[in-house]
């Protein structure tokens, strides 16, 4: 873009973004990334550090299904929390200040766990802990994406969020070997987070808010370098939610929030009573904990296979895909005759669970443009917090009455072809497609 001068000669006029590409150069991003990835794999290790832990934590405290299932949905309702509260901490307090907050959250309150003597401290703490949890995932993207041009942008962040799997497979490692001794090391461990923490307080400000509160002064801090361009104002553009619900993005708002809310209550679902699913089926406590990990391991090949297919096929065509193959392995875990048999399906279904968590995240940003785009991904954020409070609960009250796998099974499978007939009906095709 080209501004005309008051004197008459012409200045380049730059967007951030554009700021962005010329002044940060390729060791800058990658060293963020791998930063950024390792707030992201805590995160993660949080959120599933229960599923490792909460059998012995149950049989420790003698704890009911319902109040295993409470401790499960305090997390998510925490969770909660955090994503409604991030965009006011970001915007007030900036994107570093976010991300270290957050992360303390989430660092600090999962290792207090691991010196809880009662289930009500241990709720109370996992709620905390929550928060953290939920705002640290949005605070890390936003932070790392304004530090990327829109090149850039989809292929790192798809890295960012594949470091989830590592996450987990790591804190089940963590668990599974140590567990027999104490499920408390496995929030002991969380003290290694507090390494990070001289790091993160010498990162610099996100590009974008330091122009936005500092102007092209505090963009030049940051980037630490003379911009020798005028930089163009970030346009303010806030949406109300009832927008998301008009036409024409009425029918991919329904379909990208039944997707979200499918993704996760199945998820969260088997993930949260995973040992206890095995246990139903004959296996010990400690098969039942490795059998959880390998479900963990599963869910890298699950993501980057998804990271494959959303370009080769397209994203409406991935999408549905990969909700069938969780309806049919979700159906046939029911109908396992053997321990090979179910570790495989075990594995199958963690696989396509977690690809549609990888197509979900890289298809929302693209159904709605710019001003939109922020309240769009945070509102599919929330429906997938609420189903995740929801899924404890669910399973909780179905093992409570004594129901099967084969009914607990068929709810799963039923939502998830529910949500591929959705996503065939009203999705939009957007691969290789401009989006506003």
């Amino acid at each position: 873009m080209v501004e005309k001068l008051a004197h008459g000669s012409s200045r380049k006029l730059l967007s951030v973004d554009e700021i962005v590409e010329t002044y940060v150069n390729s060791k800058t991003r990658k060293l963020l990334l791998f930063i950024t990835s390792l707030m992201w794999s805590f995160d993660a290790a949080g959120v599933l550090a229960l599923s490792f832990t909460l059998p012995a934590i149950s049989k420790e405290w003698a704890l009911t299904v319902q109040q295993s299932a409470n401790i499960l949905s305090a997390t998510f309702i925490g969770m909660l929390i955090g994503a409604l509260s991030v965009g006011f901490v970001a915007d007030f307090l900036g994107r570093k200040i976010s991300n270290i907050v957050y992360f303390l959250f989430t660092v600090v309150f999962s290792l207090f766990l691991g010196f809880t003597n009662s289930a009500a401290t241990f709720l109370f703490l996992r709620l905390l802990a929550g928060i953290g949890y939920g705002g640290l995932m949005p605070s890390v993207n936003a932070y790392l994406a304004e530090f990327l041009g829109k090149g850039l942008r989809g292929a790192y962040l798809v890295l960012l969020e594949a470091s989830w799997a590592i996450g987990s497979i790591l804190i089940g490692l963590v668990s599974v070997t140590t567990v027999q001794i104490s499920w408390r090391i496995t929030y002991w461990a969380f003290a290694v987070g507090l390494v990070l923490l001289p790091i993160l307080l010498k990162l610099p400000e996100s590009p974008k808010f330091a122009f936005k509160k500092h102007g092209k002064d505090g963009l030049e801090k940051v980037l630490k370098a003379k911009i020798h361009y005028d930089v163009a104002p970030i346009p303010e553009s806030k949406v109300a939610v009832i927008e998301l619900l008009k036409s024409p993005y009425l029918s991919r708002t329904i379909m990208i929030w039944a997707s979200w809310f499918v993704v996760s209550f199945v998820y969260y679902t088997l993930f949260s009573w995973a040992p206890k699913i095995f246990a139903q089926q004959g296996l010990n406590a400690t098969k039942s904990l490795w059998f959880t990990f390998f479900m963990m391991v599963a869910q890298l090949p699950g993501y980057l296979s998804a990271a494959y297919f959303i370009e080769k096929l397209g994203r409406k065509k991935s999408l549905a895909m990969y909700f069938i193959g969780m309806s049919v392995s979700a159906i046939l875990w029911a109908f396992v005759g053997n321990t090979v048999q179910l570790i495989i399906v075990a594995l199958l279904l963690s696989f396509f669970t977690l690809g549609v968590w990888g197509l979900v995240y890289a298809y929302t940003p693209e159904l709605y443009p710019t001003t939109m785009r922020g309240t769009g991904n945070g509102m599919a954020g929330v429906v997938a917090r609420i189903a995740g409070i929801l899924a404890p609960q669910f399973a909780g009250y179905m093992f409570s009455m004594n129901k099967s796998l084969l009914e607990i099974f068929s709810w799963l499978a039923g939502l998830s072809i529910l949500a591929a007939v959705i996503v065939l009906l009203l999705a939009i095709e957007t691969k290789n497609v401009e989006i506003g």
